[in-house]
């Protein structure tokens, strides 16, 4: 039995414009998608802004009905057993709000025991553990508003594991983290999986994908446009070369003219402080960086460099070509 499952999974909702003559519009949001997580799995849900992913997870920890389709977890379903889901689950999200900041760190996870119906017996033996697994043994008497931004999310991680789930949703739990902390989060988010936990993680880091997950899901545009292991994604584009072009003030029919050259896969655009950086993939000896340059005449260009794709261009192919 696999730990999710979500079979032709549809959420739609109504948008309404105009003040005099009011408009509705329908937007699909998550357009009948099927993935499946196997127990003790690291699942990677990957996409833009907009595609998709937090609307399934809210779906699959029961903060959002399925306009239709079915999901379980751990065989409930979360619409008629939501009750035994939320049981199961463990939800953490992004962001460093969820705690009570004038509490300290161990009397935040005493309270949502409380709140978990986590007995006194078992509370006194499991945050103790919880405080160890995250890195916070030692500063739990501390108050959380004097936490940084990385302790509060190994916070976070330890208030969703106290009623012991069986399955952990991180939903960009290294968002706004400096690296340090991002590091120790994720070296807490693989110990989770070798605890035998399922995780559902979503993030817009690819090189944490990348290290973290056994699989990836990419979704966009509501829709799920690759599944495979991390290798597997990269497999797909490695037979490509992504050319580096950092690029100043170029406009738009300039990157549409690089978009259209012949041999050319796909364009992203990274926007930097002063700069723009102009990722091109295009198949390995189909286009010289010379060619591509002619079409940016009249544009200032700095460095240009070509390296082998990753795991971020697998992505953005994908996304970008669907």
């Amino acid at each position: 039995m696999a730990a999710i499952e979500a079979e032709n999974l549809r959420r739609t909702y109504k948008q309404t414009s105009g003040f005099l003559r009011r408009r509705t519009k329908t937007i699909e949001a998550v357009r009948g998608i099927d993935f499946a997580v196997d127990e003790g799995e690291l699942f990677g849900l990957l996409g833009p802004n907009g595609a998709g992913k937090t609307t399934t997870i809210k779906m699959l920890v029961t903060l959002l009905i399925p306009t239709s389709g079915t999901a379980r977890v751990l065989g409930s379903d979360v619409v008629d057993d939501a009750r035994t889901v939320r049981r199961k689950i463990g939800y953490v999200f992004g962001g460093d709000r969820g705690a009570y900041e004038r509490l300290s760190g161990l009397d935040n996870l005493r309270y949502f025991s409380e709140l978990y119906g986590v007995p006194p017996k078992v509370q006194k033996q499991r945050i103790p553990e919880l405080l160890e697994l995250v890195g916070l043994t030692g500063r739990e008497r501390e108050r959380v508003e004097g936490y940084s931004r990385g302790m509060r999310q190994r916070l976070h991680i330890a208030r969703g594991l106290l009623h012991d789930p069986p399955v952990i949703v991180l939903d960009e739990p290294t968002i706004g983290l400096d690296p340090v902390g991002a590091r120790e989060l994720r070296h807490t988010i693989a110990e989770l999986a070798r605890a035998g936990k399922t995780v559902l993680l979503t993030t817009h880091y690819m090189y944490e994908a990348d290290a973290l997950c056994d699989r990836i899901a990419v979704i966009a545009k509501g829709e799920i446009v690759a599944t495979g292991t991390p290798a597997h994604l990269k497999s797909a584009v490695a037979d490509r070369t992504v050319i580096e072009i950092e690029a100043y003030g170029a406009p738009e029919d300039a990157i549409r003219r690089l978009r259209d050259a012949p041999g050319v896969t796909s364009v992203a655009v990274e926007d930097r402080e002063h700069a723009q950086l102009l990722l091109v993939q295009a198949p390995q000896g189909s286009v010289l960086t010379q060619q591509l340059l002619g079409h940016l005449d009249g544009v200032r260009v700095g460095r240009v460099t070509a390296r082998e794709p990753t795991l971020e261009d697998a992505y953005v192919s994908l996304v970008t070509e669907n």
